[in-house]
């Protein structure tokens, strides 16, 4: 093994980490904080490693919560910035213009799959990306409706909520939503209404899906009313859901026979994350709308939308955003693309290195029923007994607490599942260590 630095905690959280805690919670609004689990304040990162304010060093398999797909401080991201920041920082997009962020256009429309024209609309999240989304659909082709799947999640903003089927938490106090969304099993291989083993048989769960589509959804919504159907291409906040590899193929025969558009949320699984540019390239289709966010400004807010060119705002005022587009974000998002391009074949290597390991846990340990993923969009799914599949959420919880506790960042996602999504830069050596680190985690939490 070549000489990886190691993680190394000696007290969490620390007495400079608590202190912050407790002013966190004293000045900030309540997100999804949790300092029994994570209890990590951090002082500065480089690459996979998070040093606190107390001296304890993390790996980061949680890359920010899916940000920073080129590691923490990457150099030429940095110098991006200095070098952006020192010419200008602010030019509203929506009223004047700048160079890069036509560049940056330029190259996203190219890197889409779909022989057709295509338009930029940038955003400042992932949230706003679906908003922007369902405005051009609705707008783009006189359609209201919506349909997507149980399980999702596209966002906590009030109209993108209702497309957010993830956890009823989200959903709580915030009644209505918008109107006009109808949701559907998504085909997760491993865990469905129908208890198929979408694995035996991957065209019996596609099947059932789009009968139920065509057989339930369609008897009481007029598919000529929905305008998309609004999908991620792995579900990511739903447990690393990863669907039979032929379903994005027929969903597509079913929407193009009603003339309904596909949008891909890529705001997860894209920037490089799944070994592809974007994740629905394993799945042979082209969208109609591709959003992103989260990676591609390398830790700067940026998002938006790729769209068909037919459906794009074609009048001034229709959709505007003041910090959309924002110019340091832009020259940051340009070196992100050049080195993820760069980085893909290495995300394949190491992806399928890291799923090795997973798949041998799974085989070895009765907790852990399933092990699913693509590149470094990795997960198990924690459980009672293989048998059962009961879910085993509080399991999965000591399992993430005692990582934490031994150096390594780790991220539910499900009800009871865990992510392994460090960055794409990580090295084979180092997930040794992790892998190393997981499985005395789990065994302490077994105890």
């Amino acid at each position: 093994m070549n000489m990886v630095v190691r993680p190394n905690v000696k007290e969490l959280p620390g007495p400079k980490a608590r202190e912050v805690i407790e002013r966190n919670f004293e000045y900030l609004a309540v997100t999804t904080q949790d300092p029994e689990i994570l209890p990590i304040v951090i002082e500065r990162g480089e690459g996979i490693l998070v040093h606190d304010v107390d001296g304890n060093v993390f790996y980061d398999f949680g890359s920010g919560v899916g940000v920073l797909n080129v590691g923490h401080t990457h150099p030429r991201v940095v110098e991006a910035i200095k070098r952006q920041a020192e010419k200008f920082t602010h030019f509203a997009l929506n009223d004047f213009f700048y160079e890069n962020a036509v560049i940056l256009a330029n190259k996203l429309t190219e890197l889409a799959p779909g022989d057709f024209p295509k338009k930029v609309v940038y955003q400042n999240s992932g949230a706003e990306a679906n908003e922007a989304m369902m405005k051009l659909v609705k707008y783009g082709t006189g359609r209201k409706r919506f349909i997507a799947f149980y399980n999702a999640f596209h966002g906590r903003t009030q109209a993108v909520l209702s497309l957010t089927a993830s956890k009823w938490v989200q959903q709580e106090g915030f009644f209505p939503t918008m109107p006009g969304v109808e949701h559907v099993p998504y085909p997760n291989p491993y865990r469905n209404p129908w208890h198929i083993d979408g694995y035996a048989e991957p065209d019996e769960l596609v099947n059932r899906v789009i009968e139920f589509i065509e057989e339930y959804v369609f008897r009481h919504v007029p598919p000529h009313e929905v305008g998309a159907i609004v999908f991620e291409p792995i579900q990511g906040e739903g447990g690393y859901v990863v669907p039979p590899k032929n379903f994005f193929k027929e969903l597509k025969k079913l929407a193009d026979n009603y003339g309904i558009l596909l949008a891909d949320d890529e705001v997860q699984m894209g920037v490089g994350r799944t070994g592809k540019f974007w994740a629905i390239e394993h799945f042979g289709i082209a969208p109609d709308t591709i959003q992103f966010g989260k990676a591609i400004g390398g830790g700067l807010p940026l998002a938006g939308v790729i769209h068909r060119a037919d459906i794009a705002f074609d009048k001034p005022g229709r959709h505007a955003s003041t910090f959309g587009g924002n110019p340091v974000a832009i020259e940051a998002a340009l070196e992100v693309v050049e080195i993820v391009k760069e980085l893909l074949p290495h995300v394949q290597e190491v992806g399928d290195y890291l799923h090795k390991y997973l798949k041998e846990f799974e085989e070895k340990y009765e907790v852990i029923g399933d092990a699913r993923g693509l590149g470094l969009a990795q997960a198990v799914e924690i459980v009672k007994s293989k048998d059962t599949k009961e879910k085993h959420p509080e399991l999965r919880n000591k399992i993430v607490k005692e990582a934490v506790k031994r150096g390594l960042i780790l991220l539910g996602c499900g009800d009871n599942s865990i992510r392994f999504i460090p960055p794409l830069i990580v090295t084979k050596e180092e997930i040794d260590v992790a892998m190393e680190i997981f499985e005395e985690a789990l065994k302490a939490a077994l105890k």
